[in-house]
């Protein structure tokens, strides 16, 4: 039986990914802050014939971090499946966005991924898995970053590039390391949102129910991506054509489109 940790796997994406992991038959530890969020995704997936615990983790905390570890090298031995994906979403421009704000959003999505990466590496090499993941769920944003979101576009682009860091020294050992980068999608990622900029809450929430795309169909295609052992993972449609424009245009004229759409975007939420 496989077995899979998952952080912020209380809700929005991580507990689609708990689903479908307990589905598949592995064994998963559902870790979040909200203790009722998890014990409902532990419910839902022993619903469903799977196998599932909960364990409260404070990823900004390098003592509970450690005492995750501590539990699961006790209950398990090893691990073959370490999903880094409990973060938070921030806006506001650079000019408004108060320092405290963006050490908040550095110290989960980015150190939050460092100290889990590190406390479970020693158990992720005790495994005897065939496949051995670190999965790390980043962004579009730090793919192709927009104005307005400024502390949480640099977190997650430091999440890629930590992620690929991480692929190229685990490597030799058999570690496999992907980075998810998915666009809006149904979730509750507005909920946690932080902004002094009253109007960023309603764009951020607007963005999500348009966008039509479910948080299982995001699990279905980040596991099946990472089975077939790719690095990146760009969910969206339009995420990948922007990725693609950023990387082969001359950077002044992506630069142009991107101000150019943003205007648009502007006058249509005025």
């Amino acid at each position: 039986m496989k077995k899979v940790l998952i952080t912020g796997a209380g809700s929005g994406l991580g507990r689609a990914l708990a689903l479908r992991y307990g589905q598949a038959g592995a064994d998963v530890c559902v870790a979040d802050v909200n203790q009722e969020g998890g014990q409902e995704t532990v419910s839902q997936i022993e619903a469903a014939g799977g196998s599932a615990f909960f364990q409260g983790c404070d990823i900004t905390q390098q003592w509970d971090v450690d005492k995750l570890a501590i539990a699961l090298a006790e209950r398990w031995q090893s691990l073959d499946v370490l999903v880094n994906n409990a973060g938070v979403a921030s806006a506001g421009s650079i000019e408004s966005e108060r320092l405290e704000q963006w050490q908040w959003v550095l110290e989960i999505n980015l150190l939050g991924q460092v100290r889990m990466t590190k406390a479970m590496l020693p158990l992720l090499r005790k495994s005897t898995a065939d496949n051995r993941d670190i999965i790390n769920i980043a962004s579009q944003a730090g793919l192709t970053p927009a104005p307005g979101m400024g502390s949480y576009s640099v977190t997650k682009a430091a999440m890629v590039s930590f992620a690929e860091t991480a692929h190229l020294e685990f490597a030799h050992e058999g570690i496999h390391v992907s980075v998810v980068c998915p666009s809006f999608f149904d979730t509750n990622l507005n909920q946690s949102l932080r902004s002094d900029d009253a109007g960023m809450q309603a764009v951020v929430t607007k963005m999500i129910k348009k966008s039509g795309v479910s948080a299982d169909s995001i699990a279905e295609q980040v596991i099946k991506d990472v089975h077939a052992r790719k690095f990146m993972v760009i969910t969206h449609k339009e995420g990948r054509k922007a990725h693609r424009l950023k990387r082969f245009l001359p950077i002044e004229r992506y630069l142009k489109i991107v101000k150019d759409r943003t205007k648009k975007f502007v006058k249509a939420n005025d």
